[in-house]
């Protein structure tokens, strides 16, 4: 999660700065307030599209993680069967000759 977390606090950093600068700006009022409104609205959205293509990759790498693992589940059922099929096959050879 260190990359999300960097990934915000630079996002937060360039809001900051761009709030401070239209804040500082020789600008009447009514200008000032809608610039910072358009510029949060941007930010939002930004940040908002980052955020979906992250929860995308990690819902496509957890997607991989379960399929390998019932691809791995599959395979050891399968060998326990052939060992648990060889054990029979011994037991029965053994009461076979005795």
């Amino acid at each position: 999660m260190k990359t999300s977390s960097t990934i915000l606090g630079i996002v937060g950093a360039a809001a900051a700065g761009a709030l401070l600068g239209v804040l500082f700006a020789p600008d009447k009022g009514s200008n000032t307030r809608k610039k910072i409104k358009d510029k949060s609205k941007d930010y939002g959205d930004n940040l908002k599209g980052k955020v979906d293509g992250v929860m995308s990759k990690l819902s496509a790498s957890g997607h991989d993680i379960i399929e390998e693992g019932k691809a791995k589940f599959n395979q050891v059922k399968e060998e326990f069967n052939a060992a648990k099929d060889e054990a029979k096959n011994t037991v029965n050879t053994v009461k076979t000759n005795y």
